[in-house]
C-alpha cells in the first residue's frame, strides 16, 4: 500500500466531471480503498476508487488531495499494528537449592556457637569491626554475614533473604545468584569497615539480603533495557527496589550493632545502601550479553560452592587467629 499524490489525472468515471482526481492511496485489496474512503467521506472529502494497473487506486480531488494525504498519514499512525510483546526472561529451575543452603548455613552457625561447638570468642572473633578490618582482618566481611544477635534478628534476615534470594535466583541462576551476593555483601562490608569509623561494629545477613535486592532489581532493568516499551515498565526494575530498600531497610532492627542498650536497636543503614549499591553494579553487569556468555560457560553448582566455600575459608581464618 502506497500514499501518492499524481498530478493531472483523471478518473475515467468522470468523464462528464471537469474536476482533476488525483490518486492518494494505493492496494492490492479493495477493502483497504474502502476503508480509507469511508474515513475520508467522514472528513468531508469525497473519493472514487479504480482498479487499474494490477491495484485498487483511491483518487480525490485535486483540491483536497493535501488534507487527503495529510488525514491519511494520521490514519496510518493509528492503526499501526502495536509491535509484538517482548520475548519471556529466562528463568532457572532449581531456585529454592540456594535459599535453602542458605538457611542451613545461617542456622548452622548460629547452632555451632550457641552450643559452643566452637570457640567462645566466636562471635567476636567473627564480627565486622572496622578497626581490625583496617588491620588486616579481611575475613570478618564474610563472617559477620552469618552472625546474629538473637532469634528476631535471624528470623528477619531469613525471611527477606529467602525471598529476595529466591527471586534472584530465578532470573540468574541459583549458584550464580547466591556467589554474587555473598561476594557483593562481603565487599560491601568491606567498604564500610575500611571507610568507616574504627569503633564501628555491626554483623548480621541483611547487608546479603540488600545485595540480592539490588542485584535482582539491576538484572531485570538491564537485561530488558532495549526492548521497546514505555518508560515506566524500562525503569519499573529500578524503581520498585529503591522503593524497597528504603521501605525495608531503614529500620527495624535487621543489622545492629552488637551490644547492650540503645546501641543494639541501631540499624546500620550504611550496610543496607552499600549492599544494594553494589549489588545494582553486581546485577548490571552481569546482564550484559558478553558477561551473561561466561557466567553461562561456569555451572551453577560450582558457582555454589564457590559460594559457601567463601564462607568457611573466612570462618577458618577467624577461627585460627
Amino acid at each position: 500500500m502506497t500514499l501518492e499524490p499524481s498530478q493531472g489525472q483523471q478518473a475515467d468515471s468522470q468523464v462528464d466531471n471537469p474536476a482533476i482526481f488525483v490518486a492518494v492511496f494505493r492496494a492490492l485489496r479493495r477493502s483497504a480503498c474502502d476503508d480509507r474512503a469511508f474515513m475520508l467521506a467522514a472528513v468531508g472529502i469525497p473519493g472514487v476508487i479504480a482498479f487499474e494497473d494490477g491495484c485498487f487506486v483511491l483518487r480525490v480531488n485535486e483540491a483536497d488531495a493535501q488534507q487527503a494525504l495529510a488525514h491519511l498519514r494520521q490514519y496510518e499512525s493509528e492503526n499501526r499494528p502495536a509491535p509484538p510483546p517482548p520475548p519471556p526472561p529466562r528463568l532457572y529451575s532449581h531456585a529454592w537449592v540456594g535459599c535453602l543452603a542458605y538457611v542451613g548455613c545461617l542456622f548452622g552457625v548460629a547452632y555451632a556457637i550457641s552450643s559452643g561447638l566452637v570457640r567462645l570468642d566466636a562471635f567476636d572473633a567473627g564480627e565486622m569491626h572496622a578497626a581490625r578490618i583496617q588491620a588486616g582482618q579481611w575475613w570478618r566481611a564474610w563472617t559477620a554475614l552469618t552472625l546474629h544477635l538473637d532469634g528476631a534478628h535471624l528470623a528477619a534476615n531469613l525471611g527477606a533473604g529467602i525471598w529476595f534470594g529466591y527471586l534472584a535466583a530465578r532470573q540468574i541462576g541459583s549458584g550464580t545468584a547466591w556467589f554474587l551476593i555473598v561476594t557483593g555483601a562481603a565487599l560491601a562490608n568491606l567498604f564500610e569497615g575500611l571507610l568507616g569509623p574504627a569503633e564501628h561494629r555491626s554483623v548480621g545477613a541483611s547487608t546479603a539480603v540488600f545485595t540480592a535486592l539490588g542485584l535482582m532489581s539491576a538484572y531485570s532493568w538491564r537485561e530488558r533495557y532495549q526492548l521497546p516499551q514505555r518508560w515506566a515498565r524500562r525503569w519499573g526494575p529500578l524503581v520498585a527496589g529503591v522503593i524497597l530498600l528504603g521501605w525495608t531497610g531503614s529500620g527495624g532492627g535487621s543489622d545492629s550493632a552488637p551490644g547492650p542498650g540503645s546501641e543494639g536497636a541501631n540499624v546500620d543503614l550504611i550496610a543496607h545502601v552499600a549492599g544494594f549499591g553494589v549489588g545494582i553494579l553486581l546485577g548490571a553487569t552481569a546482564a550484559l550479553p558478553s558477561v551473561r556468555r561466561i557466567l553461562d560457560r561456569v555451572p551453577q553448582w560450582a558457582s555454589g560452592v564457590a559460594a559457601f566455600a567463601s564462607i568457611a575459608i573466612a570462618w577458618a581464618f577467624a577461627l585460627l587467629s
